[in-house]
């Protein structure tokens, strides 16, 4: 049946408050949006234009072409590397999408920058990829077209880089099919790619795969040879055995991995849809107002649920209790769900609520939802009487043995702590989103700031050193450069430019983007936890 109970709206689209914050939620999405928009051409238009003048399509064009007609794509970590060295997007586009019929992972270098060179960010990424594929039983389609790793770099790739072709096969073995499509290049440690797929797809002309490129054999043993003869398509589909298909054109080459695709009759072994999927009684399109943008402001994060939620359908388990930890069931797109959602800072109740409410999910098999705004757990006198640490201890201790499937919303600030007990990155989640405003660090930054300057003070004061004007100028100046650091690094494009989350979405997107990792999460089975480790009642 499902949860009658429904949740009820106050906010009042139509205040001034709403208006204003809704403005700068805009503001803030459209910075990230700027972004997004830059990724696709971050080799820059020259490279661009010389791609399509081979004949070639952008990888983004290859993926598209390969979906089923209408059908999303979720893109996973698309402004990866931000504020590194690195391109934005890593140089790499990752994602789940329907291809016949079957949710799959599709992943494919960006042949304009560096021709698709992999850097440290670009292992990163992929291997997050093939955590998210492994975890919920993908196939994986891989257009591959790359020059190998970035050889000035490679003391910082070559060693954890062989993980991803070890990933290749432990899919095997565990009987998620991949397929390699052969578009171009496939140099020296990218060759075992296609080697250690299940399937293989060559482009006829344009697929070129070998350990050593013709300079190198030149170089190693004196041989002379051109590309073709040493690694082309038509050789590898008529001689090495390393082609299964050998494909006209591009066009071509993706119909044949749709084709493979749609005869492994792949079958999903998670329970599936639960119920029909109902429309929010809320618009989603309002979500984008209902969080503060300025994490320090408090909302109701009903609100948000109320616009996420089938039918804003809600049971709420032990409202009354521990009210700053909001628990209870209801569905997503028809995948039923528990969900954790913070309203403001964990106290012991709290946290013993919510390792409860875990249990019971591990005990029905049911996928949590953790939606954060959580500026930590509570401190002081009080609360450490009142044994802070031993439930909180028990919440981290039931999150880090919990089975089920965890997803991670952060919809607002995600502190200390607090960020541990709702599942963060660290505890392994099948998928994390982040919306534009999200914060996270250690604690906030005026709190950081605050708490090294009284430790600076402290310091002073005990090696007897007086504070003269001189001094309290530079410990003030010494507080502000460390506030306006922590502002900058607990940003969430710089959280997603290190990739502790799988993206920045649009707030109104929720419901879309958890529908598509839900249905991910149930490719797999999904069973909970029959034990946990020991804590202290």
């Amino acid at each position: 049946m499902g949860p009658t109970s429904f949740l009820r709206s106050r906010l009042d689209t139509k205040s001034p408050e709403y208006v204003q914050n809704l403005a700068a939620m805009e503001a803030l999405w459209a910075e990230v949006d700027q972004l997004m928009a830059s990724v696709p051409s971050i080799g820059g238009q020259r490279y661009v234009d010389r791609h399509r003048q081979r004949g070639k399509l952008l990888v983004r064009e290859r993926v598209e072409a390969i979906l089923d007609p209408g059908s999303p794509f979720l893109e996973l970590s698309p402004l990866a590397a931000w504020g590194t060295t690195d391109p934005v997007g890593a140089g790499v586009v990752t994602g789940i999408g329907m291809v016949e019929g079957v949710l799959c992972g599709i992943t494919g270098s960006d042949m304009t920058y560096k021709g698709g060179s992999a850097n440290p960010s670009t292992l990163t990424k992929t291997l997050r990829f093939y955590d998210i594929v492994r975890a919920n039983r993908l196939p994986v389609i891989v257009l591959n077209e790359a020059a190998g790793a970035d050889l000035p770099r490679q003391a910082d790739i070559f060693v954890p880089g062989g993980a991803q072709f070890r990933y290749l096969t432990e899919l095997s073995k565990a009987g998620i099919p991949s397929i390699t499509v052969g578009f171009g290049p496939a140099t020296a440690g990218g060759a075992y790619i296609p080697g250690m797929s299940d399937y293989t797809v060559f482009v006829e002309g344009r697929a070129m795969t070998y350990l050593g490129g013709p300079p190198l054999v030149k170089m190693a043993i004196d041989e002379v040879v051109d590309e073709e003869t040493l690694g082309g398509a038509e050789m590898h589909a008529r001689v090495s055995g390393l082609a299964d298909y050998l494909a006209v054109d591009e066009r071509d080459g993706l119909r044949r991995a749709r084709e493979v695709i749609n005869h492994l009759g792949w079958k999903r072994p998670g329970p599936g849809l639960a119920r029909a999927s109902q429309a929010p009684r809320y618009d989603p399109s309002e979500l984008i107002g209902c969080a503060s943008a300025d994490v320090r402001v408090p909302f109701d994060v009903r609100e948000v649920l109320a616009r996420l939620l089938d039918q804003s359908a809600f049971e709420e388990f032990k409202e009354l209790y521990g009210d700053k930890l909001v628990c209870g069931w209801g569905s997503v797109h028809g995948f039923d769900v528990g969900i954790i959602a913070n309203n403001g800072i964990l106290f012991s109740e709290e946290a013993a609520k919510g390792a409860q409410f875990i249990q019971l999910c591990n005990r029905s098999n049911t996928p949590i939802i953790f939606v954060h705004n959580i500026t930590g757990f509570m401190v002081g006198s009080k609360a450490e009487r009142g044994g802070i640490i031993r439930n909180g201890s028990k919440l981290i201790n039931a999150v880090s043995n919990s089975e089920v499937p965890h997803l991670n919303l952060l919809v607002g600030a995600s502190y200390g702590a607090g960020n541990y007990g709702m599942s963060g990155r660290a505890y392994d989640p099948r998928f994390a989103f982040s919306w534009p405003n999200h914060r996270i660090a250690v604690m906030g930054p005026k709190q950081l700031a605050g708490v090294m300057d009284i430790i600076a003070r402290a310091s002073a004061e005990r090696r007897g050193i007086e504070v003269t004007p001189e001094l309290e100028e530079l410990l003030v100046a010494q507080t502000s450069q460390l506030e306006q650091q922590v502002e900058h690094e607990s940003t969430a494009l710089y959280a997603t430019g290190r990739m502790w989350d799988d993206g920045i979405i649009h707030p109104n997107d929720s419901r879309t983007v958890l529908g598509i990792a839900l249905a991910a999460v149930h490719s797999n089975t999904i069973a909970g936890a029959e034990s946990y480790g020991v804590w202290r009642h």
